[in-house]
């Protein structure tokens, strides 16, 4: 009896902790997502743009992972795939956005891309920190994790693609870079989609209670 006590209350203890994380996380992600997708449409940058949209993205997913900190498996699973089907909206968006800066180019504003993209660093390290010791846990919180750490990629991007601007005093260097991000988000999007079908596929060969 005492065990199986010790049991329930070692679980309830985990989702608390994830829970207080996942929260502490998506209002960091809600402020930022804000802040640099302003930012990107007033710098005219498509890097930083997807930057923004990564973090509104990151925002829904720590928002769906709060919602099943305390369901079972396959619960989890159904919302890590949604996750990987976020993930690839957002590759699709500045896919369609780099297309656009191609058709009609502009030269990017340097220093706003900057300063927003090492804010982004700075918060997202900070997220990456909280959920580092939750990545292991399950499908949800390691979906989690793996969004947190294809920020910290983005932001560094974007500040390369800042310096290319300043360097080359062109907004080829923002597309490129862009184009990358959305690579990256593509192939994000196929990791967790292929976890969570794995995931969803064991839940379901489990014997029924």
């Amino acid at each position: 009896m005492a065990s199986g006590c010790d049991n329930s209350c070692a679980i309830e203890a985990l989702q608390e902790s994830q829970r207080s994380t996942l929260v502490k996380v998506l209002w960091i992600n809600a402020l930022m997502f804000i802040v640099i997708v302003s930012g990107a449409f007033y710098g005219k940058s498509t890097a930083l743009l997807s930057d923004g949209l990564d973090n509104l993205g990151d925002a829904l997913t720590y928002g769906l992972s709060l919602y099943v900190v305390s369901k079972g498996r396959a619960k989890k699973a159904q919302v890590a795939l949604f996750k990987g089907v976020l993930i690839f909206l957002a590759a699709c968006l500045v896919i369609a956005q780099i297309i656009y800066r191609l058709v009609t180019p502009v030269l990017p504003l340097y220093e706003v891309m900057s300063i927003l993209s090492f804010a982004g660093l700075v918060a997202n390290g900070l997220c990456l920190y909280l959920l580092w010791r939750h990545r292991h846990e399950d499908i949800n919180m390691s979906s989690v994790f793996e969004c947190s750490r294809n920020d910290i990629a983005t932001n560094l991007s974007v500040i390369i693609a800042a310096i290319g601007v300043w360097l080359f005093n062109s907004g080829l260097p923002d597309i490129i870079i862009a184009t990358l991000l959305a690579v990256l988000l593509l192939r994000s999007s196929t990791r967790v989609i292929k976890a969570a079908l794995f995931e969803m596929a064991q839940s379901n060969k489990q014997p029924k209670a």
